[in-house]
């Protein structure tokens, strides 16, 4: 650490032991395209260059086109990029297609690169408006395991209880990490939960983050809506510095997104007002159906310190902050409506749910090389902390003709969710020789501990006591709960050839949770190298993602007008008299054949065909109705609701994908790209006193069964255009789980067109303009029958997987330093 300057290490120091706690980084990059082997370790000057002779941007850019079809993928414990093995197709997205998205948001960028992602703006109604999720092959946001720098990351604290596409999860949250800090994203579209860990029955996201030793960047951009509303402001910057000369490195990253909030539902149906005023009444009073109002600021850190005798001390971290405020449903000033005091609300009442989150997570460990083997320990810590209130609202209970709480208050705290994540663990890998092979044996193994704990806590008496607060009760008492549990893990990786062409991959893992089963994992893959342009691959697979510890305990109340629903924990004595049983992991079983093509230089294509198949699938339940008011501390509460293993599902499906890149001597490079998509779900099974169609077209018809896009990114001299066409199947909107509101309505598919124009004026500095959903393409109207049953507020589905804002224009610059 003799290269270390006094002023890097207290900043060294800083970052790592001050409140900005950190996490993880990795020691050595490896290349996409070779294995890293662990028996031999050479240097050659010649061949070392340093990573600030190229900025990420263009190192990252750069290594989608470097495909080799026959090449092996390293599964190096210093890699901080998935195990990677040759028999699995993993996509790579790079952090300049992200911002070339347009999106500032990590999800929606990614969603918008790759068709096997979808994510809604608006994936469900309430408290599931806070917080995007994916979708991964069509299956749950829950089935897809999150890794930063190859280490699981922490999931969020708000289960999603309202209908919707991410209705019944409770996943991690990758718009918490700052787009700047981002090198690339890699997307395994393979349910291999025996590689890469258990959740990971669709697949496997992991974000690796930049590890550069010099440079920086910083961005702004201004965006808003054609309609004039939903004006964004984000800004963002990264810095690269050198810690040490033994390859040391530090790289900081921040991000701030402040968004306004659009409307796009429908005019009030209904009565407005008791008397001759509501004839003549404005009824664009509804708030409900649009983005809502948020800020979110976020932090990281990526540090790698060389400390000498061969180890090496890493750590990365983020700490998120998000302010938002979702609108709920709209309260006439009538007679007739017991949620409103008409003296504090004489033109009627628009409450809204209010969110302050704190997230933040810190991974730290030592690389080093030991009797042959590379070894990475390592310590993550992970804390989602959301606090809910209720603003604009009141609690109209009454009392003998008086108001049995405060008539002028209205705002409420509503209580907290918190979720923690501490783990620690041990992996090790090597490459082996032996003369019975061709190549080299392959060999990755670990074992992890992790502790999970889930908690809520009670609201103010006034927010859930009576009526509680409209339109958002607070946690009442029999909602309070402090969950923990620990899991123990292990696994074990091989990969080798039996021929010079021929790859094989074994894999396996148990682990052992200390409230339900120990369950074993498997994974068997195999490609064939035709010759450097054709291969085969081929892969089964068993998975297992067990219930997160807000699935069993969460408690959520949501009033609807004419009715309120109460998720209540499946794990409580009043779930078991509606027919609960304790909830079990999900199980499942895939297959997969693909093809990797590189016909010609330049020209990439890749394409799998998939079975996917899901025993003990969880969902929530159907509603069960209820005498209003004879449930103790429940207050009007309509009809019950709870998380359980209801299906046992199947997807067929299929993807394809190819790239061709065209270097001319006049008119610049032009790289053309297209993506396919099909997942098409069913319901092999179900538990039919559980559900209803409500609940099995949420599944099954919630997001679209296919998506396409073509895109061409050309560049010349100063100039950048980039034009992308996206097509969306249609989908199925239910408005509410009873009445009018539960008929089936099919949104037609959509074409969307994206474009962006850049210029730069000098090297460093790029300035450009663009627009998502140029043609300004609103989704498929919902009919007026299904709407009114819902005040008309549904003028389109909420949950449309491109949303339902219509077009939106940006302007962007960014500086290179």
């Amino acid at each position: 650490m003799s290269g270390l300057s006094k002023r890097k290490l207290y900043l060294v120091a800083g970052v790592a032991f001050g409140t900005f706690v950190p996490a993880v980084s990795e020691a050595a990059s490896a290349t996409v395209s070779t294995a890293q082997k662990h028996y031999r370790v050479t240097t050659t000057k010649k061949a070392s260059v340093p990573s600030q002779a190229m900025p990420a941007a263009l190192r990252a850019s750069s290594n989608p086109e470097e495909i080799h079809v026959g090449g092996h993928q390293t599964n190096s414990v210093f890699s901080p990029g998935t195990a990677r093995h040759s028999t699995t197709q993993v996509t790579v997205v790079t952090g300049a297609e992200l911002l070339k998205t347009g999106q500032t948001n990590v999800l929606s960028a990614l969603a918008q690169a790759n068709p096997a992602i979808t994510t809604a703006a608006l994936p469900g109604g309430g408290a599931s408006s806070f917080v995007q999720t994916m979708q991964l092959r069509g299956q749950s946001p829950d089935d897809t395991l999150i890794l930063v720098n190859g280490h699981r990351r922490h999931i969020g604290a708000n289960f999603n209880s309202n209908a919707g596409t991410n209705w019944g999860s409770e996943p991690a949250d990758i718009s918490l990490i700052p787009i700047t800090a981002i090198d690339h994203i890699e997307v395994v579209t393979e349910g291999a939960s025996a590689l890469y860990g258990q959740d990971a029955i669709a697949g496997a996201v992991n974000i690796v983050l930049k590890r550069d030793t010099s440079g920086g960047t910083v961005n702004f951009k201004n965006s808003g809506y054609y309609a004039g509303d939903g004006q964004a402001f984000d800004g963002s910057a990264s810095y690269a510095m050198a810690l040490g000369n033994k390859g040391g490195y530090l790289d900081l990253a921040a991000q701030v997104t402040h968004q306004l909030p659009t409307t796009r539902g429908g005019d009030f149906y209904g009565t407005l007002f008791d008397g001759a005023r509501n004839d003549t009444a404005n009824r664009d009073v509804q708030r409900g159906l649009g983005l809502p109002k948020s800020t979110l600021e976020t932090l990281s850190e990526n540090m790698s310190v060389p400390m000498g005798h061969g180890l090496n001390f890493y750590s990365t971290s983020t700490f998120s902050h998000r302010r938002a405020n979702v609108a709920e449903t709209f309260r006439p000033n009538t007679s007739s409506d017991i949620w409103i005091n008409p003296s504090l609300y004489p033109n009627g009442n628009q409450p809204y749910i209010t969110m302050d989150q704190y997230d933040f997570e810190t991974d730290n460990g030592i690389r080093t090389r030991k009797l042959g083997f590379a070894w990475d320990a390592y310590v993550t810590f992970g804390r989602d902390q959301q606090a809910y209130g209720t603003k604009d609202s009141e609690n109209a209970s009454m009392t003998g003709g008086a108001y049995t709480f405060d008539p002028t208050q209205t705002s409420f705290y509503d209580g907290k969710s918190i979720s923690t994540e501490l783990t620690t663990g041990l992996r090790g890998s090597r490459s082996f020789h032996t003369g019975l092979l061709p190549k080299d044996i392959n060999l990755r193994f670990g074992a992890e501990y992790r502790h999970d704990t889930f908690q809520m806590t009670e609201g103010e008496t006034a927010s859930w006591s009576g009526q509680g607060a409209t339109d958002h009760p607070g946690n009442p008492a029999l909602a309070v709960s402090n969950t923990n549990r620990d899991v123990y893990e292990g696994f074990a990786n091989l990969d080798f050839y039996i021929t010079k062409k021929w790859e094989w991959t074994l894999g396996g893992r148990v682990a052992s949770y200390s409230n339900m089963a120990t369950v074993e994992t498997g994974s068997v893959g195999t490609r064939y190298n035709f010759n450097k342009h054709w291969a085969i691959r081929a892969n089964i697979n068993s998975g297992y993602r067990p219930p997160t510890l807000g699935e069993i305990s969460y408690f959520y109340s949501a009033p609807y007008p004419g009715y309120v629903v109460d998720q209540i924990p499946s794990n409580s004595a009043l779930a078991k008299s509606y027919g609960a049983t304790p909830l079990k992991g999900e199980y499942s079983r895939s297959y997969t054949i693909g093809i990797d093509a590189t016909p010609v230089d330049g020209f990439h294509l890749a394409g799998n065909l998939y079975y996917i198949a899901i025993n003990d699938r969880m969902g929530s339940s159907k509603s069960f109705a209820v005498d209003s008011g004879n449930i103790s501390g429940l207050g009007n509460v309509t009809s019950l609701s709870y998380y359980a293993n209801l299906y046992n599902t199947q997807t067929f499906g299929g993807d394809l994908t190819a790239d061709y890149t065209l270097h001319t001597s006049h008119y610049g490079k032009f790289r053309f790209a297209m993506g396919i998509n099909f997942s098409d779900n069913e319901i092999r099974s179900s538990k039919s006193n559980l559900v209803n169609e409500f609940t099995k077209e949420m599944v099954l018809h919630a997001a679209p069964k296919n998506r396409e896009q073509i895109s061409v990114n050309w560049q010349y001299k100063k100039w950048s255009v980039f034009v992308q066409e996206m097509r969306y199947g249609s989908i199925t909107y239910m408005a509410a789980p009873t009445g009018p509101g539960s008929v089936p309505f099919e949104q037609n598919p959509g074409f969307i067109t994206n474009m962006e124009v850049d210029y730069k004026p000098v090297p460093r500095w790029t300035i450009g303009i663009g627009a998502n959903n140029l043609g300004n393409k609103y989704p498929t109207r919902v009919p007026s029958a299904i709407a009114n049953s819902q005040q008309g507020l549904t003028k389109y589905a909420s949950y449309s997987p491109y949303g339902f804002n219509g077009g939106m224009y940006y302007v962007k610059t960014s500086l290179d330093f």
